[in-house]
């Protein structure tokens, strides 16, 4: 009863945050379309590249887009259910967490819904690179139509690895207060980095991307299998499990966190 309650109160705070960006549907439009002009021109200048030159690395411009649309989908889908945990670093700086402890919720349920987003931006341009790099390779006869159903499978568990990611940079504040710095390491750079294949950097960076920050796990791994028949079903499966152990350890060190936190007493 008492999660039954709690899932009550997040979805009542969800709909209170989107009302109250609603309220300026002018800057909600404009900011979705900037966004999404943003996104598709970064990929525009890789598509130029790749035009002129065939492939990278033997990774065609179709790979190479569904690479990017399924990292670009994983993180709307991350920073729309839990955005304010990129954000965590106000919240101990200025005290305003102290407000959440008081709420009768776990504290990182009582954050994730604060400030939601609706990022139609991202999930417009993303959905559309994905649409467009399936269809060309099923139209090459590369992929069949269970990639549509995989593909989706692999937006949701590259949310949760990169969620799982955020979240333990996060809780890295509760000794350091100042993260910034680190988050455009562990989420920005990795992020960006990995939205091209991993064969690109030295070993030594790739095996970064795939084990001190998984981000090769949400993207690329489960597309050498998908798009390239390497490794075998198992793969999905590893990926699945890289998922739920990031999670669940993320989760367990937030714990760990909270009990460190000390209030700015302002």
């Amino acid at each position: 009863m008492k999660r039954t309650s709690w899932f009550n109160l997040y979805k009542m705070l969800i709909r209170t945050s989107i009302r109250s960006r609603m309220q300026y549907k002018f800057n909600f439009i404009m900011a979705s379309v900037l966004a999404a002009l943003i996104q598709i021109s970064e990929f525009l200048m890789v598509a130029l590249v790749l035009h002129k030159f065939g492939a990278i690395k033997g990774w065609s411009l179709h790979e190479i887009g569904y690479l990017f649309a399924i990292m670009t989908l994983s993180k709307t889908l991350y920073r729309t259910f839990g955005n304010e945990v990129h954000h965590l670093e106000k919240y101990l700086v200025n005290g305003e967490l102290d407000q959440l402890l008081t709420r009768p919720m776990p504290v990182l349920l009582a954050l994730l819904p604060q400030n939601f987003r609706i990022m139609a931006g991202e999930v417009l341009q993303g959905g559309f690179i994905l649409c467009w790099s399936l269809a060309g390779m099923m139209h090459s006869g590369q992929i069949g139509w269970i990639a549509i159903p995989f593909s989706l499978l692999i937006i949701l568990t590259g949310a949760v690895i990169l969620f799982s990611i955020g979240l333990a940079t996060a809780t890295l504040g509760f000794w350091t207060t100042r993260i910034e710095e680190l988050q455009t390491i562990t989420e920005d750079a990795a992020r960006t980095a990995a939205q091209y294949p991993l064969t690109l950097y030295p070993k030594w960076m790739s095996g970064i991307l795939l084990t001190v920050i998984p981000v090769g796990f949400v993207n690329y791994i489960p597309s050498l299998y998908l798009l390239r028949g390497e490794g075998g079903a198992w793969v999905l499966v590893a990926v699945a499990a890289v998922a739920v152990l990031s999670l669940a350890a993320s989760l367990r060190f937030w714990q760990f966190g909270m009990t460190k936190y000390q209030s700015t007493g302002s």
